[in-house]
């Protein structure tokens, strides 16, 4: 820089890397949005996950319950 001038290579680079960052952005914008769709999707599958799980976790209970009264016989 001479008596405070800017010099075209600069701007040029300034203007290089505000594109690459805005085409970035936009890609994980993308991103972003396609996980979304296919979590939506998965939902009903996570929720009857968890009722599974909360099933098995009764029926260790009780297995426990049992197990307990057939070591005391």
């Amino acid at each position: 820089m001479k008596n405070g001038k800017i010099s075209l290579a600069i701007i040029v680079a300034l203007a290089v890397q505000a594109a690459s960052t805005l085409i970035w952005a936009g890609a994980a914008a993308e991103r972003i949005d396609t996980l979304e769709r296919q979590m939506l999707g998965h939902r009903p599958t996570a929720e009857r996950l968890a009722r599974l799980e909360a099933r098995l976790d009764a029926v260790q209970a009780q297995l426990a319950r049992i197990e307990s009264k057939v070591d005391a016989l």
